[in-house]
């Protein structure tokens, strides 16, 4: 099978149900997400986050989002993720996909380090079988031990992290869903959080990243689409250098342990 992914006409909207003071959140709207006011077949006030994208992304693609605060990014993202469902328009998605949006989502403060990586592992839609093959990797990579017996909620931020991290780089996928480039603030940790992050980016067919950072798009991307209050306004092929090529590894390590 063929790994990619289509819109077509693709529009996402989101419906504004409580709309007292409706002129005051139009303009409060207006201002803070970029989006389009308009009206559903119930009179009820919609955003229109997303409007009328068309794209197709094929194997080997690695996608660049970019574009302001509010412009659809992250919408984009969900919706490829399977978060949001699209209100008109196709969307068509052949593979297996994975997203990196929230690394801690799905976390459950009460169970044990063990217990939500099988609660994360069934979210993500695997058989218990397959999580069992996995736990022993997540557990060696977190480096976090016989606190895996214990619930996340007595984990230190950092460790807490490191568990999610762990869990959610431990995905094999056709096509990586990412909003930025993960990173971790323990210098111990993110050299070989680098490794892992590199390995999982190489290995995916496409990838769809949205990032402010328009140094790692250049290093990570082959094209690059900018978007503006839910439009697709360019789309556009980057061409590296091939010096660039041959240091991508290096660069990124780099890039995350700055981070």
């Amino acid at each position: 099978m063929s790994i990619s992914i289509s819109a077509r006409d693709l529009i996402v909207e989101f419906p504004i149900f409580e709309n007292s003071h409706r002129s005051l959140k139009k303009a409060v709207i207006n201002l803070t997400t970029g989006g389009k006011i308009a009206q559903d077949a119930g009179k009820h006030p919609v955003i229109t986050a997303l409007d009328g994208l068309n794209f197709a992304f094929n194997e080997g693609d690695r996608i660049g989002l970019v574009g302001h605060n509010g412009s659809g990014k992250t919408t984009l993202l969900r919706v490829l993720s399977g978060v949001y469902a699209p209100t008109y328009g196709e969307l068509l998605i052949k593979g297996k996909t994975a997203s990196l949006l929230d690394v801690s989502m799905g976390l459950d403060p009460d169970a044990t380090g063990f217990e939500n990586i099988y609660l994360r592992g069934i979210l993500d839609g695997l058989h218990p079988r397959a999580i069992r093959d996995k736990v022993d990797d997540i557990a060696d990579f977190s480096e976090l031990g016989e606190y895996l017996n214990l619930p996340v909620r007595t984990y230190s931020s950092g460790m807490l992290l490191r568990l999610a991290f762990a869990i959610s780089t431990s995905v094999d996928a056709d096509i990586l869903i990412m909003d930025e480039w993960l990173s971790v603030g323990d210098e111990d940790f993110s050299a070989k959080a680098a490794e892992r992050m590199g390995s999982l980016v190489n290995k995916a067919s496409i990838l769809v990243l949205a990032s402010h950072s328009p140094d790692l798009i250049t290093r990570i991307c082959n094209r690059q689409m900018r978007l503006e209050h839910g439009k697709v306004i360019e789309t556009i092929d980057l061409i590296k250098p091939v010096a660039a090529q041959f240091e991508e590894g290096v660069a990124d390590q780099e890039h995350i342990t700055a981070l």
